[in-house]
């Protein structure tokens, strides 16, 4: 049989022992995490009894997710369970492989490993299916990240990924996520957000791939391997970090060379997790998982002193500067047949059109934290929540440059972080608003957000409000490694316990909304598009384009293109906002209590 081997395995003096394979670099330790004869998902199948594949279609990206009843045989006696796994190929063995992949329409047909939105939708009924036969969820997670095309984007990906995530913090049955080879970026997130996640031992689990990491923090992919050893992308890591409950062992070498023994390693984990989950009571599994999941993640907090150097009130609404109704129009200014524009641009038309160029689309500002603040709250009713006042984040990975660039932020924004909470009110009625701040640091979604909206939504529940969340921003924050982008499954958690008090959740999706903010709060609750707002999804346009190769569509993931799809019901203009909320607010009250 032929086999793969990796460069260092070529080597004469490299072995498979567990010394050698610690000596390795952290690039070449992602590399094995996903050899292509590492054993994937139907090939864990063995594990488990009466294995009865489920949803099964012909779909784009319905295998990448497949799906099985099964029992798992423990020594307490049999469980059932529900599988739901990431089958990133066809198969394990190389030779097969090679050949499958020959043919166009069957490489085409796996994607790369990268799960389409009809892979979430066949996950998602399966997991709507466990809660109605009462079978303990398993996920298999082993995939390079979810499909970046126009396509996925307009099946709704962003949106899906954010319901799987929904759908197992709201799972009446208890969850496991097994990590098997490399679980990179929302893809992997999607369906690891479980009531235990368990890492094979020579797995990975990231926020981003060492080239793209590399690629934006030294302008070049060729030092993958840096970017690697800064992130802590390992399944040892993640344990460290607690963003990884077990870490299964690899007991004779890493899985590619020793599946029988690996299987047998995951079994036993298995039994033992599966059994502990499985005592406890019905009523008592969200409360269990409410428990975990407020423990995840790290942040700092800094005294008052240092707030008051750097806290402003910083606006970025463009207003009229002297007694002209024009201001200086944007340099790269083309209008539809490609002509330069030169002429100023005219100031009450760009507030017209939420400061979009009518043009060529260009948006001239996003706004503040601060700004958005006053849009849609009652005039000084705005009060920060002390419960996070004070959390700031925390450079857990010592990243380069991280540290100062977060004080750059702060006296830039005038914030501690990206996100704000408080108290406020809309036309009278209290509410808990939550805001970002696409200045600090481009909105990312960090610890500390997540923390945030944990304590946000608690005082929600504990004062009886609605909850209000303005979303923008990019992905998951890269300077905090994966453990941002567990964060993301946390705040579901959290929103879901304030819908479970009754009490509404209500998104405000402004420019930009991408990534993990997308995947997060911006799949969560009653959505309010803002009027013009571009850049809403999962993978951004440049992102698409460069993988693709091809570019998108001229309205590409704009409210107008997203309302074209069937995602974006609601388009409120800016000044409108606050009348819309009060309406969705009253329609609550006036609701009879079940």
């Amino acid at each position: 049989m032929k086999h793969f081997f990796l460069p260092f395995e070529k080597k004469p003096d490299f072995s498979c022992s567990a010394e050698h394979i610690e000596q390795l670099s952290e690039y070449e330790k992602y590399q094995l995490s996903f050899h292509p004869e590492r054993p994937r998902y139907l090939d864990y199948l063995p594990v488990f009894q009466q294995v009865e594949e489920c949803f099964q279609n012909d779909a784009h990206g319905n295998c990448l997710i497949g799906t099985h009843r099964a029992l798992l045989d423990t020594p307490e006696g049999p469980l059932k369970v529900m599988l739901i796994g990431q089958q990133s190929a066809p198969t394990s063995d190389y030779e097969r492989l090679q050949e499958l992949m020959k043919n166009n329409g069957e490489a085409a047909k796996w994607n790369q490993g990268m799960p389409t939105p009809a892979s979430y939708d066949r996950a998602l009924q399966a997991i709507e299916l466990a809660g109605k036969e009462n079978r303990i969820i398993i996920t298999m997670i082993d995939t390079p990240g979810a499909d970046p095309t126009e396509e996925a984007e307009a099946g709704g990906i962003a949106w899906k990924i954010g319901r799987c995530m929904q759908a197992l913090a709201e799972a009446p049955v208890p969850t496991i996520s097994v990590i098997m080879n490399r679980g990179c970026s929302g893809g992997a997130i999607a369906l690891s957000g479980c009531d235990r996640v368990l890492a094979m031992e020579y797995s990975t689990y990231l926020v981003i791939s060492p080239e793209a990491c590399s690629s934006i923090l030294f302008r070049t992919r060729a030092k993958a391997n840096l970017a690697a050893e800064i992130s802590q992308i390992t399944a040892r890591e993640a344990f460290t970090h607690g963003i990884v409950d077990a870490v299964v062992t690899e007991p004779a070498g890493p899985a590619h060379r020793f599946p029988e023994a690996a299987m047998t390693s995951l079994q036993q984990s298995l039994c033992s997790h599966a059994s502990a989950l499985a005592s406890i009571a019905s009523d008592q599994i969200f409360y269990c998982r409410t428990e975990r999941w407020q423990k995840i993640g790290q942040w700092d907090e800094i005294p008052e002193q240092d707030i008051n150097a750097f806290e402003k009130k910083v606006s970025r609404q463009l207003k009229q500067q002297t007694d002209t109704l024009f201001i200086k129009r944007h340099p790269k200014c083309r209008d539809k047949s490609g002509k330069r524009v030169y002429d100023p641009a005219f100031l009450p038309g760009l507030l017209a059109n939420n400061y979009v160029c009518p043009e060529c689309g260009h948006r001239y500002t996003r706004l503040s934290a601060r700004d958005y603040i006053e849009l849609v709250l009652d005039e000084g009713s705005f009060r920060e929540h002390a419960e996070t006042r004070y959390i700031v984040d925390k450079d857990i990975l010592v990243f380069p440059e991280y540290a100062q660039k977060l004080e750059e932020a702060r006296y830039a924004t005038g914030m501690a972080s990206a996100f704000i909470t408080g108290d406020g009110s809309v036309e009278g009625h209290d509410v808990v608003f939550c805001a970002t701040d696409f200045g600090f640091l481009g909105g990312s979604f960090c610890m500390s957000t997540g923390e945030k909206i944990w304590r946000a939504c608690e005082t929600a529940i504990e004062r009886q409000s609605p909850v209000i969340l303005q979303a923008a921003g990019g992905g998951a924050r890269m300077h905090e490694g994966c453990s941002s982008m567990v964060s993301i499954p946390k705040v579901h958690v959290a929103l879901s316990r304030v819908e479970k008090a009754s009490l509404p959740v209500i998104t405000i999706i402004t420019d930009p909304t991408l990534g993990g903010v997308a995947i997060g709060i911006g799949s969560r609750g009653i959505q309010l598009f803002e009027y013009n707002a571009g850049n809403i999804g999962f993978s951004g346009k440049r992102v698409i384009e460069q993988y693709t190769g091809k570019k998108t569509s001229g309205d590409f993931q704009t409210t107008r293109w997203l309302q074209e799809k069937g995602h974006a019901k609601d388009i409120v203009r800016p000044e409108e906002m606050k009348q819309h909320l009060s309406a969705i607010i009253e329609e609550h009250y006036r609701k009879p209590v079940s």
